[in-house]
């Protein structure tokens, strides 16, 4: 919950964080409003119930819900197969669609019950007899293959669950799993959300001067820099497309007088349709990146990403995962934004 994160981090950095001044990988699935009066089925852990209807959802139902319904399903540990046999239940609501949160518990049991509904048309007590295709929706949060902890060497993430899940689909039925949408980093979407949470901020504080450059840090090469790399070149194209229409409609603009006063200034309101003009992209190397590997031999290859860890609906191209900047912490990135901006240090 974004409450509980702003807590943690108001602790961590001994300055006061608000949830408004957080978001979390899921925060975009409240623009998302068309499923929120669906059933839902939530995969992950933690309070999942209680973030899906924070972020909108009015029915919601979880694997474990799920399993309770059906009980013959998971069959995977012999230890969790019911002694008698036991009916479904006939009156549990059809599953409209599945949101994937983030790497669940037990994953053969969330694989095999998201697989069974995928095939089933969101009724798991049907036997499959030809699998709908497209299947219900699925909407997936946190796309990361790897993520650091406490361990020397990167763990599973979520994406590496998504690899499981759409492989299982492919070879079963020999189609492509499809997702209605693809949410967090490196997705535009999320840095689209997350703009519109630093203009909300800015103008809270009566800041008349739009934003006009966005940093983005991480320690994900194929996640946080690939998807601030991205925005950026849409921040861009977007730029140049408005230059080009003023062109043609004949205006002449001159942005620093149509600015005017400082980013501080008490007076006025931004603009919510103006966009920043640039992102520019921070890595850290106290994560998944070290700094220390190997070169490779290509020049045209990628330093930072040698093997694409990107999920699958997300092209592979080297130019995404260089960082504009490669400091050693969050530190230094933030003193390094200071010093880009000519903001003083203290």
């Amino acid at each position: 919950m974004r409450q509980a994160k702003a807590e943690q981090l108001s602790q961590l950095l001994e300055v006061e964080v608000s949830q408004d001044q957080v978001m979390l990988s899921h925060s975009p699935l409240r623009m998302l409003t068309q499923y929120h009066n669906k059933n839902v089925l939530v995969s992950g852990q933690g309070p999942v119930v209680e973030a899906a209807q924070n972020m909108g959802f009015q029915h919601v139902v979880t694997i474990e819900m799920l399993r309770e319904a059906y009980p013959l399903l998971d069959v995977v540990d012999q230890n969790r197969r019911p002694k008698d046999q036991i009916p479904p239940d006939k009156d549990f609501p059809r599953i409209e669609a599945v949101i994937l949160f983030g790497e669940p518990i037990r994953w053969e049991t969330n694989l095999q019950l998201i697989v069974d509904l995928l095939l089933t048309n969101g009724y798991p007590a049907n036997p499959v007899m030809s699998p709908p295709y497209p299947h219900i929706p699925v909407l997936a949060c946190n796309m990361d293959l790897l993520w650091m902890a406490e361990a020397k060497i990167p763990r599973f993430g979520h994406g590496s669950f998504l690899v499981c899940l759409e492989s299982i689909y492919k070879k079963i039925t020999g189609k492509e799993l499809k997702y209605e949408a693809l949410i967090g980093k490196p997705s535009l979407i999320t840095y689209n959300y997350a703009e519109l949470l630093v203009r909300q901020q800015a103008k809270s504080r009566g800041w008349s001067r739009p934003i006009r450059r966005l940093y983005a840090i991480g320690d994900n090469p194929m996640a946080d820099i690939y998807g601030a790399n991205l925005y950026n070149h849409s921040l861009q194209s977007a730029q140049r497309s408005r230059v080009q229409a003023k062109v043609k409609a004949g205006q002449v603009v001159e942005e620093e007088e149509e600015e005017g006063g400082e980013a501080g200034s008490p007076a006025g309101e931004i603009v919510e349709s103006c966009h920043a003009e640039s992102c520019r992209s921070i890595l850290v190397c106290t994560g998944v990146y070290s700094r220390h590997e190997e070169l490779p031999s290509d020049p045209h290859e990628s330093v930072t990403q040698r093997v694409f860890h990107g999920h699958r609906d997300f092209r592979f191209d080297p130019s995404l995962v260089e960082a504009s900047y490669v400091v050693q912490d969050v530190n230094e990135a933030v003193d390094l934004i200071f010093t880009q901006e000519n903001w003083p240090l203290n």
